[in-house]
């Protein structure tokens, strides 16, 4: 009888993590974009829904990365040019595409952050890919669905342009496709996921079993894409599809690095922080994003007053160009130091901590990831 399942690489984290960081969260966004006119949301996203989905997933995520950074003195010794000059070139470009115009500076923004969200869905599956040693064939057929299944319905919407939704501002993305080539974008699409789901049959025909998590996960990033975009109709859809499946899987990276960084004697004051668990890490890292949309609503938007009050700032265009890239440098840090943090290449102590490999006796890591893999290591960007 053919192998249904694979052995142990099957899994990235654990069976109960991967279930619900990756199909979990996809079932979840599915569930509640088909309870949305029960939860009064079809249309607009809600103010709830902007809260826990926006800020406590998307905005909140973004500031996770601290604990990969920022928060630990030990890692700023080792790379303190990296920590000074992300930030640095992040906001002297945002404040150069703002200067140009607002227009500029959003168009910007939202490519750098596609280009984040699709490479994060390549790095989950990659880490599976080396996980479970399989051959090239395989790693570049894998690499090949998940691009088609995040920039197929990616070209599809800028052929349809204008939605009913945009990534940051309305008109972010360049418009002029003509609509056939969102056709072959997504007949493309078709074809390169139809041979993904053969070569799976294939495995299990041929006894070797599927990776289980990296199956329900590129099926998930299908779903989430496919649906949040091609299928969307309003702006709550397109929310719940997008952060969901990008945020709750890093909140899981993170957080299992903060433990092991902290079982290290990492974090020093903010240790009891990390040792108070989940609930803990979650609530300092929504605090942080609520300040920081604060900030925003005060001094930009001025559209959320039942949350953030009805006083504001009214800022000139010359002050904007300094305040909002300002305000955007957490996010734009985020995605620069997302390329450089997660290569065991240049922290080899970076698997033991996450729980993907064994320590010597003298403290370094031991492993059956081989570093030379490194490229496929990092989740995202």
């Amino acid at each position: 009888m053919a192998r249904l399942i694979a052995p142990a690489q099957s899994w990235l984290f654990s069976r109960g993590v991967d279930l619900t960081v990756f199909a979990g969260a996809a079932l979840v966004s599915v569930a509640v974009v088909l309870a949305a006119p029960w939860l009064g949301a079809a249309g607009d996203t809600p103010l709830w829904a902007w809260v826990l989905l926006v800020v406590c997933v998307d905005v909140a995520h973004v500031w996770s990365t601290v604990f990969r950074t920022y928060l630990d003195v030990e890692e700023l010794r080792q790379r303190p040019a990296l920590y000074v000059a992300a930030p640095l070139a992040a906001y002297v470009i945002g404040v150069l595409a703002h200067m140009a115009s607002p227009g500029t500076f959003w168009r910007l923004f939202a490519y750098v952050a596609l280009f984040h969200f699709v490479r994060q869905q390549y790095g989950w599956v990659a880490l599976y890919d080396r996980k479970a040693r399989i051959s090239e064939l395989e790693r570049r057929l894998d690499a090949a669905a998940v691009y088609a299944a995040t920039l197929g319905p990616v070209v599809w919407w800028h052929a349809h342009l204008p939605r009913a939704f945009w990534w940051f501002v309305e008109n972010d993305f360049l418009s002029g496709l003509p609509e056939w080539a969102g056709t072959v974008a997504l007949t493309v699409h078709g074809l390169v996921l139809a041979a993904w789901v053969l070569f799976q049959a294939v495995r299990v025909i041929r006894g070797e079993g599927l990776q289980v998590g990296k199956v329900l996960l590129v099926l998930a990033t299908w779903v989430t894409w496919f649906g949040g975009i091609v299928l969307a109709q309003d702006d709550f859809t397109f929310t719940v599809m997008n952060v969901v499946l990008h945020g709750v899987p890093y909140f899981a990276l993170l957080f299992r690095y903060a433990r092991g960084r902290y079982a290290e004697g990492g974090y020093g004051p903010l240790a009891p922080l990390v040792r108070a668990g989940l609930p803990a890490f979650l609530l300092f890292l929504a605090a942080l994003a609520f300040g920081e949309e604060l900030l925003w609503d005060r001094l930009v938007w001025h559209d959320r007053p039942v949350l953030f009050g009805a006083s504001g700032f009214t800022l000139e265009p010359d002050l904007l160009a300094l305040v909002v890239p300002l305000l955007a440098l957490p996010q734009a840090t985020h995605y620069l130091l997302d390329a450089f943090v997660w290569k065991p290449s240049r922290d080899p102590a970076l698997l033991a901590r996450l729980g993907w490999a064994s320590r010597t006796s003298e403290g370094s890591p031991r492993g059956t990831v081989t570093p030379s893999s490194v490229a496929m290591a990092r989740p995202s960007d």
